[in-house]
């Protein structure tokens, strides 16, 4: 019988399979790096909203602590939204006939609540409980950033699978006192005076020959005070449920 295919078509087979091999890879690199990329993922984008609301504004400018409008934090899976009670509070009394607060009028008087848009919209599979990890030493700054920065609120965070597992695999990167996790200007102290001032201040119980010198140290003292079980953090059941 005759040869149908020359030597040459081997060559052609061999780049044609490998070439496809190449393609499926890429394209699967390539899907990730763009699922994972701010375009997608919205990082840094403000959602529109019906209120233009500042956290700069309330809390920087203002002082207005975080739990004044987001109250149930620590009570609650939920940080909760503020209702337009809350938000009347204040501006039953200034920027009265704001244009900008309209809104917010309107909801007030209409009894209806305000429809606000997520800006960090978790997969329903995913568990996640705000009083969890405040009430454990956990910042708001340590997933939602500089929000104290934000004109408007936008995501600063993928909040992808590895971000939350670097954190609860090393959580002595992020822990600080309980007492502070609402202070967005909170720094570790730098000094051993300044370390056993604030350890003295809050009740944490420490040993004078072995003062933390840096963050992960006193992350070790502070997960070991709070009793966070830090091997259990990595089972699929805390965030999966």
């Amino acid at each position: 019988m005759a040869q149908v295919f020359r030597r040459h078509h081997n060559t052609i087979a061999r780049v044609v399979v490998v070439g496809g091999l190449l393609a499926i890879v890429g394209l699967a690199v390539g899907g990730s790096a763009i699922t994972r990329s701010p375009w997608w993922t919205k990082v840094g984008e403000p959602p529109d909203q019906p209120v233009p609301f500042s956290h700069k504004h309330h809390y920087e400018e203002l002082g207005i602590d975080c739990r004044y409008c987001h109250w149930s934090v620590t009570q609650s899976a939920h940080a909760g939204v503020p209702s337009t009670e809350v938000c009347m509070t204040c501006h039953s009394q200034i920027w009265t006939n704001s244009p900008l607060l309209q809104p917010v009028r309107d909801s007030y008087n209409n009894e209806k609540p305000l429809v606000w848009n997520k800006v960090n919209n978790l997969p329903d599979f995913v568990y996640f409980d705000h009083s969890a990890h405040v009430n454990k030493g956990i910042s708001c700054a340590s997933c939602h950033g500089g929000i104290e920065k934000m004109h408007l609120t936008h995501k600063s965070q993928p909040f992808s699978m590895q971000f939350c597992l670097n954190c609860h695999r090393n959580p002595e990167q992020h822990i600080r006192p309980k007492e502070e996790v609402f202070n967005m200007y909170y720094k570790t102290p730098r000094s051993e005076e300044e370390m056993k001032a604030m350890l003295d201040k809050y009740g944490i119980p420490y040993d004078p020959n072995s003062i933390p010198r840096n963050q992960l140290e006193l992350g070790k003292l502070l997960v070991k005070h709070y009793n966070i079980h830090k091997e259990q953090l990595s089972d699929c059941s805390i965030c999966h449920r």
